[in-house]
């Protein structure tokens, strides 16, 4: 490390270089392994495309020239895919034009380093960039953890079947019905699951009671969203389920918890997903009550939003999707 003043590292870096001339990986690999740097080598997009679906680097040096798939077409297929999407790309190029750059950002890459490489600074960004590697990994096994946690508390309760399983499936056909962009839906799925880790703080003797709750033990009950929101809350990745599991027991006409919010200060994503969780408890068989049928539950569902509980308009959208598309209703 006699230039630069690098951090010590856990383990090196693995360092994925693409490029058709050996000469040119070579070179790379010379510069990068004195330095917690393991260069693994490519000579055309598909094998790279390959080397990284079969197991994530921490930081990518992408050649732009190459026969066939260029560097360009690689940065697009690895960032618009969920599971490679948040590996570094460093674009490796003699090009000098600023639209090859706009090209580059387009296709969303990292950074950049222009030919010929000057060794210091390609050892400078591929460790700045392997470190934030390091920080989103860190971020996805938390998220894991929790992701986990909130599974067990579903495995606690076992009169709710596969309940998480069953919102995410119903998440995405039905995000897809209202247009949803895939973040959105996402956003759906993940709170499928999360929505009531908060559980793990509610004591078993309440939350596992075969009878009905008294007043007091209903007022721990309510607690969950809130402890769920604050388990969630650190991880800056579910900031955008946070809403859902703080307000999907919030009623239209204010009358929810545990803010009591009103109408359309409910968040919108909030109110689609707590259909979604009424309807299939509703329509699924529970110890204290029998599955109810998609004529029954659609029925329940309007007089519930008579009342006041559900956002009128979305509850005609659900309505119109369950019954253009009944094999959305049937749990398999």
């Amino acid at each position: 490390m006699e230039d630069l003043n690098l951090p010590k590292l856990d383990k090196p870096l693995t360092v994925l270089a693409v490029d058709d001339d050996t000469t040119n990986l070579l070179v790379v690999e010379k510069m990068l392994t004195p330095h917690d740097c393991i260069v693994r080598k490519a000579t055309s997009g598909q094998e790279a495309l390959d080397i990284v679906w079969n197991e994530l680097p921490d930081v990518i040096l992408l050649d732009v020239m190459m026969p066939g798939m260029n560097g360009f077409e690689v940065c697009r297929k690895l960032k618009g895919s969920q599971n490679t999407r948040l590996v570094p790309i460093i674009i490796v190029t003699a090009l000098h034009e600023k639209e090859d750059r706009i090209k580059g950002i387009q296709a969303g890459c990292d950074d950049f380093i222009t030919k010929p490489i000057d060794r210091l600074e390609l050892i400078a960004r591929v460790h700045a960039l392997g470190q934030v590697k390091r920080l989103n990994d860190d971020l996805d096994h938390a998220e894991a953890v929790v992701l986990s946690l909130a599974r067990a508390v579903e495995a606690k309760d076992t009169t709710t079947g596969d309940h998480c399983d069953r919102l995410i499936r119903l998440s995405r056909s039905f995000g897809s019905f209202l247009g949803l962009d895939e973040k959105a839906i996402r956003t759906l799925e993940r709170a499928s699951i999360l929505h009531d880790v908060g559980k793990i703080g509610i004591p078993d003797s309440i939350l596992l009671k075969p009878g009905k709750l008294t007043d007091d033990e209903w007022e721990i009950m309510r607690t969950h969203p809130v402890v769920g929101e604050e388990i969630c809350h650190p991880l800056k990745s579910l900031t955008d389920v946070c809403p859902i599991i703080r307000h999907h027991h919030e009623k239209w006409n204010g009358m929810g918890y545990p803010d009591g919010l009103i109408g359309e200060s409910i968040p919108y994503l909030a109110r689609v997903f707590q259909i979604l969780d009424a309807f299939d408890a509703m329509s699924t068989e529970r110890p204290y009550k029998r599955a109810f049928s998609l004529a029954e539950t659609v029925g329940t569902l309007r007089e519930e939003t008579e009342k006041g509980y559900w956002d009128p308009a979305l509850i005609e959208k659900f309505i119109e999707f369950v019954e253009k598309n009944p094999e959305a209703a049937q749990h398999r």
